[in-house]
């Protein structure tokens, strides 16, 4: 989820685009770098590091005057944070400057093919590509946003790509597949940005663009076509939010705006990691498939919601594997003395990658002998650089403290992971694996239904608004789901809230349930097992206490409405994968409860985004 900014105009194009960088810098912050074009040249600085890095080198450095310019925050996808890796990215010649958001999914094919023509690649990214591929365009005669539209039609993947050319300093070219583009519309002037805080210091006029098209902004003009060259028009729009507002693309909460995201956020999770026949292909995988084929347990390490996403995976992995899989809590892990050997796989989960009661369980994995796989949403953090194989949730920087789409995209990481255990141990058909990886497309769809129905579950929070005490009961694959649910609850609300097994009620906890008492209840699917029947009698127990049940079910489940007070209803979707669909519409009762009480969503008290001390 990089920052983008594009300018033509009046103005110090410099002076535009870091401004606009600074309003964005929450969107990406392992690096910053800005292009403008003056006097046939392309002029250009690139820092790892936050936005001062870059702002400092530009004060010792200082770049000549220019009017048309782009710049960009990088979060990492492809290659570590570095000076080389980030953007813009120049062709052979240096005539052409690209700045991308997104993943280009075909990118080591056509990195193969411009290699063997004799294109030497002074990056690991994907984004350089494009550079070398529109430069190529604009030798044979064409102009930037031809040059645009015949490179879009080359590229697969979600991306929002960003060029100038040395030649023409009157354009900026933008184009979009899938990935945040705007264009800010101004007297004279002209913007393209990731979103409107990009511009909306000077201007709140804006044009959202459709999928699969160009856009090419001068002083004068705005011009939009599609990638196959054809007129196209924007829909015009007047931003009435203020700046704070913007950057949170108008919702008060960036938690609540990263709950928006999700589906975007699982769909960039999946995206280049499957051939169209559903086969397949972790690319960040570097253990061989002997090695994994050899693994004879999997031990998942992790904290706090990183681990309630490790309790989803052992469900997965061994039904999908048959490989025997332990969840650990990582602080706990080392000190317990565990039984490690080389045939053990660590699988260490972290948001951040700098976890610190995580890093010492991966080293204490490693002086043993063991494997260890990171699941991270942070590109060059030290959890991945210091483990053997990695694969990185695309999740885009997250704001909020209580994590929401770092926990979904670590998810699909999981089943991934399970999926591809699978193909290389055998243990599921190719068929088999892709119907499941069908199933994960269909994600987005599903928990974006989920968000337009956002306004009963705000009505629930309003109703609840005095709780202070909420239970959350699921089986199988929903007992994490719960026990997120109820630390939701516990990170921003700062209310008594308990996540349990239901089958555990008659054990002891149905001495909490009391006249009133809200109860969330993750029912499984129909037709799995006996858990769906035994989920409804645990709670019919409850309602017969006087709790109040609110049921997470199935959208055609008749059984649930007898024994409810509410039902939010869910998509249907296998038992496994209901993690996903089923924790939205606790996010969003968390947050908005949270919010109805006054609370800092954003800054809970006590907490920290990453925990970087054991």
């Amino acid at each position: 989820m990089c920052g983008i900014v594009g300018y033509v105009g009046e103005q110090s194009a410099q002076d535009v685009v870091v401004e606009g960088l600074r309003r964005m810098e929450y969107r990406g912050y392992d690096s910053a770098g800005i292009a403008l074009v003056h006097d046939g040249e392309i002029l250009w600085d690139k820092k790892a590091g936050k936005l001062a890095n870059l702002e400092k080198e530009l004060v010792e450095h200082p770049l000549a005057s220019s009017t048309t310019g782009i710049g960009h925050t990088r979060w990492a996808t492809h290659g570590a944070p570095t000076d080389r890796n980030a953007h813009p990215h120049l062709g052979r010649h240096e005539r052409v400057a690209v700045i991308h958001n997104g993943i280009i999914e075909n990118f080591a094919g056509l990195r193969e093919d411009l290699e063997a023509d004799g294109t030497e690649m002074r990056s690991d990214t994907d984004t350089e590509v494009a550079a070398h591929l529109l430069e190529r365009e604009l030798e044979t005669g064409v102009d930037l946003t031809e040059a645009m539209q015949r490179v879009c039609r080359q590229l697969e993947g979600a991306f929002t790509l960003v060029a100038v050319d040395a030649q023409d300093p009157s354009r900026v070219v933008a184009a979009r597949r899938n990935s945040p583009l705007v264009v800010g519309l101004g007297d004279g002037e002209n913007f393209v940005g990731s979103d409107v805080s990009a511009f909306i210091e000077h201007t709140r006029e804006a044009l959202e663009l459709a999928q699969d098209q160009v856009v090419t902004i001068t002083r004068s003009g705005v011009e939009v076509t599609g990638f196959d060259g054809s007129p196209a028009e924007g829909k015009r729009y007047h931003v009435d939010w203020d700046l704070s507002a913007a950057e949170k693309d108008g919702h008060d909460w960036f938690m609540r705006k990263e709950i928006f995201e999700q589906p975007h956020a699982v769909a960039d999770a999946l995206l280049g990691r499957h051939t169209a026949g559903g086969r397949l292909q972790l690319d960040e995988m570097r253990l061989s498939e002997q090695e994994l084929r050899e693994v004879d347990k999997i031990i998942v390490i992790a904290c706090g919601t990183a681990y309630y996403a490790g309790l989803v995976a052992k469900y997965a992995i061994e039904h999908w594997t048959r490989i025997p899989c332990e969840v650990e809590l990582a602080h706990e892990f080392r000190y317990r003395d565990p039984i490690l050997t080389q045939d053990t796989l660590v699988v260490a989960i972290s948001q951040s990658g700098e976890t610190a009661d995580t890093l010492m369980a991966i080293r204490h994995a490693r002086t043993q002998g063991s494997r260890v796989l990171a699941i991270c949403n942070t590109n060059g953090s030290t959890i991945p650089r210091e483990s053997d194989a990695v694969i990185y949730t695309h999740a885009g920087p997250e704001i909020g403290v209580a994590s929401t789409k770092g926990f979904i995209t670590q998810l699909v990481a999981s089943y991934l992971l399970g999926l591809y255990l699978a193909q290389v141990r055998g243990t599921k058909f190719g068929d088999e694996i892709a119907a499941v990886v069908d199933e994960l497309e269909q994600m987005p769809v599903h928990i974006q239904g989920i968000l337009d129905r956002k306004d009963e579950i705000y009505a629930l929070a309003a109703e609840l608004k005095d709780a202070r005490s909420v239970l959350f009961l699921g089986r199988h694959a929903g007992f994490p789901v719960a026990l997120e649910g109820a630390l939701k609850l516990k990170e921003l609300a700062y209310i008594h809230a308990e996540g349990f097994a239901a089958g555990e009620l008659k054990h002891g906890p149905i001495a909490l349930i009391e006249e009133g008492l809200p109860v969330f209840c993750v029912v499984p699917p129909q037709g799995r097992d006996q858990l769906h029947d035994k989920m409804i009698s645990a709670i019919q127990e409850i309602r017969a206490r006087g709790a109040r049940t609110i049921m997470l079910a199935e959208e055609d489940d008749p059984a649930v409405a007898p024994y409810a007070d509410s039902v939010i209803y869910l998509p249907r979707v296998p038992v496994l994968l209901q993690p996903l669909v089923a924790v939205v519409p606790l996010q969003l009762f968390a947050c908005q409860l949270a919010s109805n009480m006054g609370h800092d969503v954003d800054q809970p008290r006590n907490l920290a985004k990453s925990v970087t001390v054991e």
